[in-house]
């Protein structure tokens, strides 16, 4: 190993070793299965915002996001982004307070459980199909984390993929299991800062090798489409696209997704003061605008650097997820100091992948052990002997998405868009429902879930490929959606009424957030 590699491996070490530290240390402030999933409710504003947005942007931000706008320009890239920021603010504004309120109140310490005890399901149907559901679409999701980190090291280092892929598992699982969710979300506060200065370092990097962003732009406005957010430029075919009307809505529709994302709705649940949510809110909604925006410029500067031999010359999306890895590589070749700042940025990369995948592991890990064990088959443990189990289901789950992840051809952004789509359709609309129309019982959630989780197969691998040359290959999320939605309203005025003890609950919650 060269001695630029040493020092680069020196910068991620040490990062590593403080993720473990972190975890260690919240070991000793974990006693049970519900400071292990939600933190004992103790998150302060800041942490809860930034840990949110870490634990949602994942290696997707620093590599899916950067690569799309590199190769096919501003279109996909733009309304996706868009789409996640108005999104994030949206979900911030009217559904934190409420189901931070909602789920105080009912003691619920998970999403299947909030949406148990909001229906009144006392024989845990909801329960055990909301956590099936997040077992199929988060061992994906994770599987993705796992394989950014191996074709990261791979790439680097010259590691065999898989080999990379599994220690860089073995390190999330380690602090994972140790502290639970207070050591992910403290460090997911410390990845997200991380992952910020990586992408001011790269993309500052960037403009300066170009000398200046008006010859980044000179250099891709030849590219017929690939400035236009209505076009777009396949820069592998050397072909100009087309970005109409219903693309751009269906790429907005990421948006929809934030409604339905455990990981981040269990942050909401977690805060230590619902009052202080207003600057969660402010604090989040910025970083995610500033983080996106920089990820899509990177793209863009990336094309300049590929045509100056900086960086390889990408084939596809799928090769090009490794462009901050190789901006990374080249500023280490000038030196000690840079090969250090080099390593901060691929720390940033696993910032992005470790922030995401532990927050995924317990949210999956959650639903197996508390909401399918000991809720739905009524297997009752004393604290200890629930947090062991807490722990091995981590760990079991990791080892399914290793296996899951040892193709090292497969895309992470398109990976994160299906899993993304999945938790959308399935919880996004009973979740909304649930917090803002009394009438919601629990035949109309069950038929929303099933409906919603049902539709995103069926589109995604049916209707897009049967229509690929129609105005129905959309992204799945949005029928999906709209589908779980309309059937959440006809089943549950077609079946009785909630219980009066349901609405009333609803009509306290209602009451504490006007205030």
């Amino acid at each position: 190993m060269s001695t630029t590699n040493i020092v680069i491996m020196v910068a991620i070490v040490l990062y590593l070793i403080g993720m473990v530290i972190i975890g260690a240390v919240f070991s000793r402030k974990t006693k049970n299965t519900d400071d292990f999933y939600l933190g004992g409710r103790k998150l302060g504003p800041i942490v809860t915002a930034m840990s949110a947005e870490a634990s949602d942007m994942s290696s997707w931000l620093l590599m899916g996001l950067p690569a799309v706008a590199l190769m096919t320009g501003l279109a996909e890239a733009t309304w996706t982004a868009l789409g996640l920021a108005i999104g994030t603010y949206i979900n911030w504004l009217i559904v934190a307070k409420r189901i931070r309120i909602y789920t105080s109140k009912l003691n619920a310490v998970t999403l299947p459980d909030f949406f148990s005890k909001r229906f009144g399901d006392k024989k845990h149907i909801i329960t055990c199909i909301a956590a099936i559901f997040i077992i199929i679409f988060f061992i994906p999701y994770t599987a993705s984390g796992f394989s950014a980190c191996g074709k990261l090291f791979s790439s680097l280092f010259g590691a065999d993929y898989v080999t990379a892929m599994i220690i860089s598992a073995c390190v999330i699982v380690l602090y994972c299991t140790l502290g639970g969710f207070l050591a992910a979300s403290t460090s997911d506060f410390v990845q997200s800062v991380i992952m910020t200065i990586a992408l001011l370092v790269v993309v500052g990097f960037g403009e300066g090798v170009i000398n200046g962003f008006g010859n980044v732009f000179n250099n891709v406005s030849s590219l017929n489409g690939y400035l236009d957010v209505f076009k777009g430029f396949d820069v592998a075919s050397g072909t100009t696209m087309s970005y109409g009307a219903l693309p751009v809505a269906s790429t907005l529709a990421w948006g929809l997704g934030y409604f339905g994302m455990p990981h981040i709705l269990l942050r909401f649940m977690a805060i230590e003061d619902e009052k202080k949510l207003k600057l969660s809110r402010r604090v989040a909604s910025i970083w995610v605008v500033i983080s996106m925006s920089i990820a899509v410029l990177i793209g863009v500067v990336g094309y300049s650097l590929m045509k100056n031999g900086i960086v390889p010359t990408y084939t596809d999306s799928s090769n090009a997820e490794t462009i901050i890895v190789d901006i990374a590589k080249f500023i280490a070749s000038h030196g000690y100091i840079p090969a250090f700042v080099g390593g901060i940025i691929l720390a940033g990369i696993l910032a992005s992948t470790m922030s995401t995948a532990d927050s995924q592991l317990l949210a999956a890990a959650s639903a197996f052990s508390q909401n399918i064990v000991q809720e739905t088959l009524g297997k009752k443990f004393d604290a200890k002997k629930g947090m062991l189990i807490a722990r091995i289901t981590v760990i079991v789950i990791s080892v399914i998405a290793v296996f899951l992840a040892l193709d090292p051809t497969s895309s992470v952004f398109r990976i994160v868009s299906f899993a993304w789509a999945g938790f959308g359709a399935v919880f996004g609309p009973v979740v909304l429902f649930g917090l803002f129309w009394k009438r919601t019982n629990m035949y109309g959630a069950i038929a929303g879930m099933i409906s919603g989780g049902a539709s995103i197969f069926i589109w995604k691998f049916i209707i897009r490929v049967q229509f690929a040359d129609t105005i129905l290959n959309i992204y799945e999320l949005l029928p999906a959606f709209i589908i779980a939605s309309i059937v959440i309203l006809v089943v549950s005025l077609a079946t009785k009424e909630p219980d009066k003890e349901i609405t009333k609950t609803f009509d306290y919650v209602q009451a504490q957030c006007k205030k």
